[in-house]
């Protein structure tokens, strides 16, 4: 993951914010989700606890659908490396559901006890490793049955990723990715200075996947399912607002913020509605003479 100061600053800041809206864990995610049916919208006019549970079990959904899809069910991996892990809600994943051990990797220190605390919480504290390191700078060599980067992989040089995912894995290991694609260029700039990303095209994952000896084994293009997750997305920071307007204890948000989210959100919503950004699940495998 890219080591940028903006990026440790980002996320050390968005700690609390994480937690708030998307906890208390143990298994917490800091990304979008998979809903049932992407051409239905749900109503927001519920409760901001129901918004909440709906959000988190999106995200697991999507989660458990990629694992499902990519035959973790069939073949559980024994060590699998997440990279980018946040605050650890993919891990645990992994851990409690397919019995793998992990290494999680983050960029932000301040993560590092609390993934292990939460991994404490649900009982895999044996099998889930969080490590303080950008995956640029991995050297591990045949270590790992799979590797996993939810929307993490767009704060890395793509290239340098695949081959350094490729050395880390043994022969026949894959790597599912869970990321955003530009597709119109013009709005890349937005989304990019919004998440301090940089994301890129899927013909640049595949060119960099094909030179470090991958091939494609699954593409699936999830972005209308998982677009609701930005209604939900407002829906939740409305109704945090109304809370704090109405006297509420504060929290992590504060009005502006929530204010300046719920914007951004819209014109998200937008965009993947329109698909001039598009979800993907990628799963490839590493060639058996690597």
């Amino acid at each position: 993951m890219d080591s940028d100061d903006e990026v440790q600053r980002y996320y050390r800041r968005k700690t609390r914010d994480i937690l708030h809206k998307y906890g208390p864990g143990p298994r917490v995610h800091f990304h979008m989700g998979l809903f049932a049916d992407g051409s239905r919208p749900h109503t927001t006019a519920v409760s901001q606890e129901v918004v909440k549970q709906r959000i988190v079990e999106a995200q697991e959904r999507i989660v458990d659908h990629a694992a499902r899809s990519w035959g973790a069910y069939e073949e559980p991996p024994r060590r699998i490396l997440d990279i980018g892990c946040g605050l650890g809600g993919a891990s645990l994943y992994w851990a409690q559901e397919h019995g793998a051990h992990v290494t999680g990797l983050t960029v932000a220190a301040d993560h590092v006890p609390i993934v292990r605390n939460f991994a404490r919480q649900a009982g895999v504290s044996r099998q889930v490793e969080p490590v303080l390191r950008d995956v640029h700078e991995l050297d591990e060599r045949h270590a790992y049955d799979a590797a996993y980067a939810n929307e993490s992989s767009g704060y890395t040089d793509r290239t340098r990723l695949f081959e350094v995912v490729a050395r880390a894995l043994r022969p026949g290991g894959w790597f599912g990715i869970q990321e955003h694609f530009v597709c119109r260029p013009e709005w890349q700039g937005f989304v990019d200075g919004y998440y301090k990303t940089r994301l890129g095209s899927r013909e640049e994952y595949l060119v960099a996947a094909e030179a470090a000896g991958f091939r494609l084994e699954a593409d699936e293009d999830v972005t209308d399912a998982v677009a609701e997750f930005w209604v939900q997305s407002m829906a939740w920071n409305t109704a945090e607002l109304d809370r704090l307007q109405a006297g509420g204890a504060p929290a992590a948000w504060g009005p502006q913020r929530l204010s300046d989210s719920t914007v951004a959100h819209s014109k998200l919503f937008r965009l993947w509605r329109d698909h001039a950004m598009e979800t993907r699940l990628l799963w490839f495998r590493l060639g058996g003479g690597r």
